[in-house]
């Protein structure tokens, strides 16, 4: 580890179906109670799947910068410059006139595209009879909106973030489906490390809780159609899963190098420690059965921290309450932790707040640095049954753990294969080791 800049976590911010805010979201999470619920947003009566965990009170979500920059962005745009704002009061530091070109924006982005109510506009505007034409949808405003296209641009939530904020360095957007937050911020840890910046706005936001959304993963039967008990409808590692709960929101937040943290007197939540990266592809939804490819990710991030297996009492699985995605995590942590597999505590929050995709392991990083700071576990909710190709986990079931963690992992494995493990380490224990010289 001499030869790497050590990155601390001085900022958190969340919007999600938990709650709009950290202490709100945290709170749900402790109380092990979905948010599982019908979709309010659009008529979902025609589909399979009809419920979804929701951000509440979206459109009142307070935006403090630039409200213009609002009809640039989309609904889950409004989230990510909510919780960035909010991770950036909380770090106590913002970019300076002096300082800008030495900070960093990196973002995972959803599958951002023209939103259904546009696409609905086209439609009656421009072919109601169900041949488009051109013409018409070049005169008709109702269907020419060219904030449309700026919006439908996976840069897009970069670009409002960089402008909100002043950032005039390192940017990057990330899309890999449910592992982009995660590795949007593994990213951002590794510009801070080698200089090209010496802070950092990292996170991600995504909502598909949309018709378009909604279709395509009910086509893949991803998704549970528990719709008579929505609140029971996410719960990894139960024998009884069968698909996960659509969620939205978006989680940032604020990388510092850790001297430069220290010397400011900044609060630190933890050491982002190590970052592991891998790609499988076995299946667009799936995972190999026998852990691979999550295996390596987290192998990479525990070597690129400095940590050995037996270091970690934390793991925030990607567990997504689908049959194959929550049997292979769970084969995966046999492989890595081995004889020490019943020693780490593990939970899945999207038990409690649905899987937010692009948002996922943003949000989740949010949450194992909270878990560090607090030494505090959140529950796996709605764990009746385990699966017995689980039970060799130690699963935090029905109420919060108090535990002092001195290395967290996240995992966030997205569609298509590509696998994100994240590595936490608690503030007291790294400032142990720079005294050490290590």
């Amino acid at each position: 580890m001499n030869d790497k800049r050590r990155v601390a976590i001085t900022g958190v911010g969340v919007v999600t179906p938990a709650g709009n805010d950290v202490e709100s979201m945290w709170a749900r999470l402790n109380s092990a109670r979905s948010c599982g619920a019908p979709i309010t947003t659009f008529d979902a009566s025609g589909f399979s799947t009809r419920i979804a965990a929701e951000v509440r009170g979206a459109d009142a979500l307070p935006l403090t910068g630039d409200r213009k920059l609002l009809k640039f962005g989309n609904r889950s745009h409004r989230f990510a410059l909510v919780a960035a704002e909010q991770a950036m009061a909380d770090a106590g530091v913002a970019p300076t006139a002096r300082d800008r070109h030495r900070w960093g924006c990196v973002v995972g982005t959803g599958m951002m595209t023209v939103s259904f109510d546009e696409l609905a506009s086209v439609q009656a505007n421009a072919a109601p009879e169900g041949e488009l034409d051109a013409a018409k949808v070049l005169d008709e405003a109702t269907s020419n909106d060219p904030m449309a296209f700026c919006r439908s641009q996976s840069t897009a939530g970069v670009s409002l973030l960089t402008k909100r904020f002043g950032i005039a360095g390192y940017a990057s957007s990330v899309h890999t489906a449910c592992a982009s937050g995660g590795q949007a911020i593994g990213t951002a840890l590794r510009a801070i490390r080698r200089g090209a910046v010496d802070r950092a706005l990292a996170g991600g936001f995504d909502s598909m809780v949309s018709p378009v959304g909604l279709a395509g993963f009910c086509l893949l039967s991803a998704v549970s159609a528990d719709n008579d008990a929505p609140e029971r409808a996410s719960r990894p590692f139960d024998a009884t899963r069968n698909g996960f709960l659509l969620g939205e929101g978006a989680g940032f937040v604020v990388l510092e190098e850790w001297g430069a943290a220290v010397a400011r007197g900044a609060r630190i939540y933890a050491e982002l420690a190590g970052d592991g990266n891998s790609l499988s592809s076995y299946r667009i939804t799936d995972s190999h059965p026998s852990g691979d490819g999550p295996i390596q990710a987290m192998q990479r991030a525990l070597r690129d921290a400095g940590a050995a297996p037996s270091d970690v009492d934390y793991l925030n699985a990607h567990g997504t309450s689908t049959p194959m995605n929550d049997r292979s995590e769970a084969a995966a942590a046999a492989v890595v932790f081995g004889a020490d597999v019943g020693n780490v505590a593990v939970s899945s929050t999207k038990s409690v707040m649905g899987h937010l995709i692009a948002a996922a392991g943003a949000v989740e990083a949010v949450v194992c640095a909270l878990a560090i700071q607090r030494s505090s576990l959140p529950p796996n909710a709605n764990l009746r049954d385990v699966d017995p190709d689980c039970a060799h986990l130690d699963i935090v079931r029905d109420a919060p753990r108090e535990r002092r963690v001195r290395v967290a992992l996240s995992n966030s494995l997205g569609f298509g294969g590509s696998n994100s493990c994240l590595a936490f380490r608690h503030p007291d224990d790294t400032r142990a080791l720079v005294e050490a010289g290590r």
